[in-house]
């Protein structure tokens, strides 16, 4: 085992910024994570080969159902838990094999951890436990603690119960001196474990507000939530079913699945990778994928009397094409390639799954149907120059 940096830190120069990619380095990037419990039944896997990545600036939602997995790998990142198999860098620190001591300073200087609970000191008052922090990691003067626990309570508007003790305040006070103890030492990503749960909407939304104000400063925030309102609002929704992260392009692209029919599709799909201007598909050959574009973009091009091509759609990153075809029983209605300057990267479903599963959800089923019917009728206005 290699020798252990006695103080690592988060490394957050330029090349790991980013907002989900773009060419830069992931500030948290977890390889092929698995855990797993014994039980009186025997091994429970809670993990099952997790790839994830979290980039410097993004907040990111965590959904899934209660014994998913979300808690599990979050607690992956912050080294409460450790991983039975595969690795865990946090900007470029490899957690999984730090030993507890030095984990625990490492986690005081780098992280920020908010829990649904608050978990404050109750024999503290509000400033000290913000300052508790510093302390611990010997962060700032003494006098510096102070000032800074001071400023960070006038941030989350708390500056006036300073004095007080946890149980003197409310649940969502609470929460907003939690946040401002997890800031307490600057760390450059914050993991919040069902931050809002056990507050009501309003002050849920506040709490948001907060994260939200903190991701455009440039933190990364990771954060686990049962609140499918709250997911909506961040950069990234990561669905976790069944110890599995379901691809975030088929959530997007088929959102009207079931998480678990969502978490087949991801099973099933196939990536793909063309070259930049390489044919996809041809026209007039036969149908039998549904493709997600997951990264670049691709162009749809129709022949015109006469063998003119035109371009019809140029479907980006979340977006799809072959499912007239699926639909209709035929051979391809137009060619499809990477666009002239880029290459573009996709996943593809089959013919039988993709019908399988909608032949498992009606609304997708009925959904797709009008999706088809108006690309035919686009596609006979561009065929003949009718188009505007």
């Amino acid at each position: 085992m290699a020798a252990e940096n006695v103080n690592p830190s988060v490394n957050t120069s330029s090349d790991q910024k980013g907002n989900g990619g773009n060419g830069s380095s992931p500030i948290i990037d977890l390889h092929n994570i698995v855990k797993t419990f014994p039980s009186a039944a025997g091994e429970v896997t809670v993990l099952n080969r997790i790839d994830a990545h979290f980039y410097q600036g993004e907040f990111v939602a965590v959904i899934g159902k209660s014994g998913s997995g979300k808690s599990t790998m979050v607690n992956m990142i912050t080294g409460i838990d450790r991983p039975t198999a595969g690795e865990v860098l946090v900007g470029g620190v490899k957690v999984h094999l730090m030993s507890e001591n030095k984990l625990a300073i490492w986690r005081g200087r780098n992280l920020g951890i908010v829990f649904q609970f608050f978990q404050l000191l109750p024999t503290l008052s509000l400033l000290e436990n913000v300052m508790l922090p510093m302390d611990f990691c010997k962060m700032y003067t003494p006098r510096q603690r102070k000032q800074r626990a001071l400023e960070l309570l006038e941030r989350v508007e708390m500056q006036e119960h300073t004095t007080k003790l946890p149980t003197a305040i409310s649940g969502g006070q609470q929460q907003r001196v939690a946040i401002a103890r997890a800031m307490a030492n600057d760390p450059s990503i914050l993991l919040a474990d069902e931050p809002t749960g056990n507050l009501d909407s309003k002050t849920a939304s506040i709490i948001f507000k907060m994260f939200q104000e903190l991701a455009q400063q440039g933190k990364t925030i990771v954060m686990v939530t049962h609140d499918s309102s709250l997911a909506q609002r961040v950069n990234r929704t990561m669905l976790i079913v069944d110890g599995e992260i379901v691809n975030e392009f088929i959530a997007r692209a088929l959102p009207l699945l079931t998480q678990d029919q969502m978490l087949e599709a991801t099973q099933k799909a196939v990536p793909m990778m063309f070259e930049p201007g390489a044919t996809i598909l041809r026209e007039g050959t036969p149908g039998d994928k549904f493709y997600i574009v997951t990264k670049g973009r691709a162009e749809v091009a129709l022949k015109r009397p006469g063998g003119s091509d035109v371009v019809v759609m140029r479907p980006g990153v979340g977006e799809y094409f072959g499912e007239v075809e699926i639909l209709r029983g035929g051979t391809n209605i137009a060619s499809v390639r990477a666009v002239a300057d880029s290459s573009v990267e996709l996943v593809a479903l089959d013919r039988e799954t993709f019908m399988e599963l909608l032949a498992e959800s009606d609304v997708t089923r009925d959904a797709f149907g009008m999706i088809v019917e108006k690309r035919l009728a686009e596609n006979i206005q561009t065929r003949t120059g009718d188009a505007k």
